[in-house]
Parts: structure tokens; C-alpha cells; sequence
């Protein structure tokens, strides 16, 4: 998420790191490729102005120029700027009111809006025990309903029938009905998108929200577009009032202009983002833990929340009682957290939370989801002894484990060597009882109170 942002920031602030003296100068040099490097990210230009502003009036006062430590000092107020442009705070979905909680759903057409409303339930069902019905009001994309029927299936909540000859507005008053009926907490109701905003558009959606008056009234919009996503929900803000926006397909985004320029643009917040394809890939948007990772700090609180609720605790608790004993960790271990990784949306999402990337071993960044799905599969393919006791892995059966597998001995070998390092670093942190303070974090509730950077 935001590689290329991120990069060009992060070479500009790592010059800046450790030094022990900083004058107007080279903070005045900083400051222009931080211009540049937003510009290049389609930040709108207003907001780069603004922001490059505030950093300029901190960097060259007593924040930097009279620190001990000036080179991080002038990183924490880009840090700081960038949190500060995004919304300072999360704001979360109102699940305070009167049940059912209406949530209206906008965005033109092709934004992921629907995938975004299964993505969205099933959120509030595992984050928050919700009972969840949803609705589809979009009468005029073939498939429409049918998706969104199959994707409420998936994610395990209620799905309120329609059909393309009714009017959405009846189909919307009729579904509210329902979800009080059926006591349901919250109905999500998708609308229809357009191919760009028309007066059509906004009359339909301003009548479906005057007659189920929703608690949140969410805009999604692909942030891949950049500016113009900002541009766009602040013209359906002027004609509709807007609760908050979720940005879609933030993983494919590198440049991060959406996400930096839509509080400015709309003064409406970003609540979530999609940071992938799956029903699970949604995340609450925390601005301070954005910036950290624009900055090339890394979302370790994020990180450990994923770890919370994607990791199996019963299986993690039973690795470190065994490596507690002295019990060895074996491939059917490794294959485990293989599992593990992937159930917390891949390698890829993984290390965009990782801190000081830059730094990481190069073998370590290079392992990608398929070499994942490889190595799972070359494991799959071994004798139980053969993953228990690995050392009796000779020639014979590379050839076999290869052949079962359908990879190379090469593969096979490289899998191997991969897993007898993880093996090394599993023994070193069980003589240090790592793993058990990992363990005793994870399942700590005051870990949403750790100290900011």
C-alpha cells in the first residue's frame, strides 16, 4: 500500500535520520522533495500546500532546529502533519444508536461497492457480534442482486430478497421492515452505482435516504483514482451529506493521493479501507498508524491485531508448551504457520506493517504468496515421519516430494534451507521465552493503550 509514497519519503527522511545538526538549508531541501514526492502521489494540490506549510512553519522553529535530536525531530513532525491531515483519530461506525442501525451505501459504479457491504458485515459480525441483514437496491446492473445474495452467504448474515422490476425505495422500506421484524442490529443497504455522478443518481439516493434516514451514509470509492477520488465524494457531499468514506482497493494503490486528500477535500472521514479482494480484507482506518507506514515506520498495532483475531490461539499456545519441553519444531509446525500467515492476508500485507522494511533480509521480502503456496504444497506432498523428522529427507524422496508436489528438487531443497532457518529462530526464542512474552502480548487488552511513537 502507497510502495512508491512511501519510498520517495522514506529515502528523503533517511537522510535526514542520525544527523546531528540541521540547518534551514538542508530542512528547506527536505521540504521540496516532500513537495515532490506528494505531487507524484496525486495529492491534490491544495492540501499539498497546506500540509508542506504547517511541516515548513514547525521544521525551521524551535520544534527541529532546537532539538537534541533534530533529524528524527523533523520526522516525527512529518509524522505528525500527515496524521493530522488524515483525521487525527478513528472515527468508527455510530453503533450506539436505536437498533436496527441503517447503513446506506453509495459509489459510482465499478468502486467495490458491494464486495465492500459482505466485507463490511462480516466486520461487524466478527469485531463486534452484530446481527447483520443486508439489501440491494441496484435494480439496473444485471447480477447485482445475485452477488451480493452469494457474498451474504459467504460472510453467514441475512439477505433481504429483491428484484429488478421494484422501486428502490420500496425495496429499501420493505427490508427496514424486515430487519426490525427479525431484530436484526444493523441492515447495510447497497444502492446503485453510475459511470459518474448524475442528477438521476443523486434524486434516487436522496429519496432512499429520506425515507430509511440511515444512522451512517458511507461513500466507497476506488483510490486508485487518486484526487479525483476526493473530487468525487466531495460532489456527492454537497448534494448528500456523508457520514464518512471507505476507500477500496488500497493494495493496489501505490501512490496513497485518495487517502491524503479526501479529509481535506470532503472534511468528511476515511472509516475503513479495503486492503484486498477477500470478505476478510477490511481494516478501521487509523490515520496516526497510516502515517507510520507512509513514513516507512511500519502498523505494528494493526499487525497484532490481525495476529488477534486471524491467529488459531489454542495452536500458538500448544507450539510454545512444546518448544517449552524441548520438543524440536518440525515442518508440521512450519507448514501450520504457513497457514497462519495467509489467514492474515499474505505475505504482502504483512510486511506493509512491518517496521524499517528496508532493512529486512532480502530473501525475507522476496517471499511472496505463491512461494507460500509452494512450500505448502511440497510439505503436503511428505510422509507424517517425513514432516516430524525432517532430517530423513534424502535423495529418493526429494525426488518423490517433488514429483507429488509438482515442483523441482531445487524447490524442494530451497523450502528446506528456509525452514531449517525459521527452525534456528524458533529454538533461539524459546531459550529466551520469546515466544511466551509473544503469546502473553497477543492476548493482552491493554495493548491498545501502548505509547505512540
Amino acid at each position: 500500500m502507497f510502495e512508491s509514497l512511501t519510498e520517495r519519503l522514506g529515502k528523503t527522511l533517511k537522510n535526514l535520520r542520525g544527523q546531528g545538526r540541521l540547518s534551514e538549508k538542508n530542512i528547506k531541501d527536505a521540504i521540496r522533495e516532500l513537495r515532490m514526492a506528494l505531487l507524484e502521489a496525486d495529492v491534490a494540490l491544495p492540501v499539498v500546500k497546506t500540509f508542506i506549510k504547517q511541516v515548513q512553519e514547525r521544521a525551521i522553529g524551535q520544534d527541529v532546529i532546537g532539538s537534541l535530536t533534530p533529524g528524527q525531530m523533523l520526522i516525527k513532525v512529518v509524522r505528525d502533519e500527515l496524521t493530522s491531515l488524515m483525521g487525527e483519530q478513528c472515527d468508527e461506525l455510530n453503533l450506539r444508536a436505536p437498533a436496527p442501525i441503517v447503513v446506506l451505501m453509495a459509489g459510482l459504479q465499478g468502486s467495490g461497492k458491494t464486495t465492500t457491504v459482505a466485507k463490511l458485515s462480516r466486520w461487524l459480525v466478527e469485531r463486534h457480534k452484530k446481527s447483520v441483514m443486508v439489501v440491494s437496491c441496484d435494480v439496473y446492473r444485471p447480477g447485482a442482486i445475485k452477488q451480493l445474495e452469494v457474498l451474504a452467504n459467504e460472510v453467514g448474515v441475512k439477505f433481504f430478497p429483491s428484484d429488478n422490476n421494484q422501486k428502490p425505495v420500496n425495496i429499501a422500506t420493505a427490508a427496514l421492515a424486515e430487519a426490525r421484524k427479525e431484530f436484526a442490529d444493523v441492515l447495510l443497504v447497497d444502492t446503485a452505482g453510475r459511470l459518474h455522478i448524475d442528477d438521476e443518481m443523486m434524486t434516487e439516493i436522496k429519496d432512499l435516504h429520506a425515507v430509511i434516514q440511515p444512522t451512517e451514509t458511507l461513500f466507497v470509492v476506488d483510490s486508485m483514482t487518486g484526487q479525483d477520488a476526493a473530487n468525487t465524494a466531495k460532489a456527492f457531499n454537497d448534494a448528500l451529506a456523508l457520514t464518512g468514506v471507505i476507500l477500496t482497493k488500497t493494495d493496489g494503490d501505490a501512490r496513497g493521493g485518495a487517502a491524503l486528500s479526501v479529509r481535506q477535500i470532503t472534511g468528511k472521514p476515511i472509516k475503513f479501507l479495503g486492503v484486498g479482494e477477500k470478505t476478510d480484507a477490511l481494516e478501521a482506518f487509523y490515520p496516526d498508524r497510516v502515517a507510520s507506514r507512509i513514513i516507512g515506520q511500519g502498523d505494528v498495532l494493526t499487525l497484532i491485531e490481525n495476529v488477534e483475531h486471524s491467529v488459531d490461539k489454542k495452536q500458538a499456545d500448544n507450539l510454545v508448551k512444546k518448544l517449552k519441553k524441548g520438543k524440536g519444531f518440525n515442518l508440521e509446525d512450519f507448514r501450520t504457520q504457513l497457514i497462519q500467515m495467509r489467514n492474515m492476508g499474505g505475505v504482502a500485507s504483512l510486511m506493509d506493517k512491518m517496521p524499517d522494511l528496508e532493512q529486512m533480509p532480502a530473501q525475507a521480502k522476496s517471499l511472496g504468496d505463491s512461494e507460500i503456496n509452494r512450500m505448502e504444497a511440497i510439505i503436503n506432498s511428505m510422509t507424517p515421519q517425513e514432516r516430524r523428522f525432517p532430517t530423513v529427507i534424502k535423495g529418493s524422496r526429494k525426488r518423490r516430494i517433488a514429483t507429488g508436489s509438482g515442483t523441482k528438487i531445487p524447490e524442494v531443497n530451497r523450502m528446506l534451507k528456509q525452514f531449517s532457518q525459521m527452525q534456528k529462530m524458533f529454538k533461539q526464542a524459546s531459550k529466551k521465552r520469546g515466544m511466551a512474552n509473544i503469546m502473553q502480548r497477543i492476548k493482552n487488552p491493554q495493548l491498545q493503550r501502548m505509547r505512540r511513537f
